[in-house]
This record gives C-alpha cells, sequence and structure tokens, in this order.
C-alpha cells in the first residue's frame, strides 16, 4: 500500500497534468478551481492541500507545459537526420495535430497573449519556456546572430500558429503551408 506522501505528490501531479492541459484548451480564465479538481478525479476542497494559490498552480502548469512527457519538438529534432533537425522542428510545431490540439501543444501559443498581460510567476515560467525553445532552434542555426534568428524563428512559428488556430477550414491549412515554406526558405538561405 502507497503512502501518503506517495499519494499526495501522484494527486498533486495529476492536478497539474490536468491544469495544463485545461488551462491550454480554454485559456487560464475559463477553467475553475472545481472543474480542474472534478476533471482531476478531486473535489475542490482538496486544492488548498496542494497548493497555496491559483496562481501558484498556474504557473507550475506552465512549466510542466514544457517538460511535459514526449517533449515533441527536442525529440523531433534529434530523430532527424543532420542538418535536418531545423525542418523537423518547423513540421512538428506547424503540423495540423499540433494546430488541432492546443491541450498537448505549445503553451506559448495557447496562454502568451493573457499570460503576457501582467507580471506573475505563470509569466516567468512562460518566458524561461520561451528561452529554452529559442536555445533548441538556436543550436540548429549556422552564422553569426543565432539566438537572435532564433528567436524571430520562434516567433513566427507561435505566430503562424495561432493565426491558424483563428482561421477556417483551407483558410487555415494554407496559413500552416505558408508559414512552413517561409520559415523552409530561411533554413535554405541559412546554407
Amino acid at each position: 500500500m502507497r503512502n501518503s506522501r506517495e499519494a499526495a505528490a501522484e494527486n498533486r501531479e495529476k492536478i497539474v497534468a490536468v491544469a495544463a492541459k485545461l488551462f491550454r484548451e480554454r485559456g487560464i480564465a475559463a477553467v475553475g478551481v472545481a472543474e480542474l479538481m472534478a476533471a482531476a478525479g478531486m473535489t475542490h476542497g482538496g486544492f488548498y492541500k496542494h497548493f497555496e494559490s491559483r496562481d501558484a498552480l498556474i504557473a507550475e502548469a506552465c512549466r510542466y507545459s514544457f517538460a511535459e512527457p514526449g517533449g515533441g519538438l527536442r525529440a523531433a529534432a534529434e530523430a532527424a537526420p543532420a542538418g535536418e533537425e531545423l525542418k523537423a522542428i518547423v513540421a512538428r510545431y506547424l503540423s495540423r495535430r499540433h494546430r488541432d490540439d492546443p491541450g498537448s501543444g505549445c503553451v506559448v501559443a495557447a496562454l502568451g497573449g493573457e499570460v503576457g498581460n501582467r507580471i506573475s510567476p505563470a509569466r516567468e515560467a512562460l518566458q524561461a519556456g520561451r528561452e529554452r525553445l529559442i536555445a533548441l532552434v538556436a543550436r540548429y542555426m549556422k552564422g553569426e546572430g543565432a539566438k537572435e534568428r532564433a528567436s524571430a524563428f520562434v516567433a513566427t512559428m507561435v505566430g503562424a500558429l495561432i493565426s491558424a488556430r483563428l482561421a477556417d477550414g483551407a483558410s487555415s491549412d494554407a496559413t500552416l503551408r505558408a508559414a512552413k515554406r517561409e520559415l523552409y526558405q530561411r533554413i535554405e538561405e541559412q546554407g
């Protein structure tokens, strides 16, 4: 039989995982504590046993979203043939699957606008995750100014994903294709 500390740690992790998914799907403001706890299979009264505040959970959920099992972009880059890492990152990020499943997708695209407007632990978590994403992209860039170019590259991916989610049907698909073409061209131009 598990001890109570192990059970509490598992419950906390479950709450964080559920929160990360729900926040990315619907936004932070749209998800209440009672609904979140019910989705995790627990009563809302137990929330404060695990977190000192809702803001503390939001920040932890944002951090979790970057470290989530599966680490998609890093895994895609590592699985790609040498020299094709950036293309693999773009293909994974600007995919229909990513566009259509925000609950398991990029937290910057899902929550950046909502969290970016205020100083908070969640914003700090998003900034740190964004910096790691930029560092991942910069690792595969050639030439001078890799970090600055990687920042623009990531901004283009995030913006294109948000734009594709706003568009309908064929227009959404066209947005993804156009952004991929643009980024693939940048990759080719770097040599």
